[in-house]
């Protein structure tokens, strides 16, 4: 057999297994789609299965983007003052690892990034927290909530979406209501007043 006559067998057999490929995937797509028991079963995992893909690219995309600099994320609680809390004794001998910016209860709590929804629940110290994975990797950190905002974990979040309602739970129950704000890097807490443009 020449080599012309090899190539020519070798394409043909490859096209052969692609055009066999084909009509298999096909009967299962069909299959899959018009079965309702098959469909109900196997389409959960397909969707969870892009949605890991999509968090993973997300995650990837967030690590190369630059870390907030200094007076670079807007307030969470627009218009309210800001102080300087960091560092600021704690029961137990703990420092305040973040600030606490005062507003009534029910204020909206606005995400100062953009980022990938990391926790939406309960600790002990915070009671509602929300956490969210902005540029750079760093976690931006919400406590002491009266409610959610209309997220889960996994979601998207872009700067300035309602993550949050002002409130005292947690270990701030019977005080002034207000939003605990932290932010770690590479997980330490670092001040995050620097990093927030102040209103004039």
């Amino acid at each position: 057999m020449s080599l012309t006559q090899a190539t020519a067998t070798f394409i043909g057999r490859m096209l052969t297994a692609l055009f066999k490929l084909i009509l298999w995937l096909s009967l299962l797509a069909i299959l899959i789609f018009s079965v309702p028991p098959i469909r109900q079963t196997v389409l959960p995992y397909i969707d969870q299965t892009i949605s890991q893909i999509t968090h993973l690219r997300q995650y990837h995309q967030l690590l190369q983007q630059d870390l907030p600099t200094e007076n670079s994320l807007p307030n969470p609680l627009p218009s309210r003052h800001l102080t300087d809390t960091w560092g600021a004794a704690r029961s137990g001998g703990r420092k305040h690892e973040g600030i606490d910016i005062f507003a009534p209860r029910g204020t909206p709590i606005h995400a100062t990034t953009h980022g990938i929804v990391r926790k939406v629940g309960i600790d002990r110290l915070g009671g509602n927290v929300v956490s969210i994975i902005g540029p750079g990797g760093a976690g931006h950190y919400y406590a002491h909530l009266e409610e959610y905002g209309d997220i889960r974990e996994g979601d998207w979040v872009e700067q300035g979406d309602i993550i949050g309602y002002v409130g005292d739970s947690g270990n701030a129950k019977g005080t002034p209501t207000h939003v605990h704000y932290g932010i770690y890097i590479q997980g330490k807490a670092v001040n995050p007043y620097p990093l927030l443009i102040k209103s004039s």
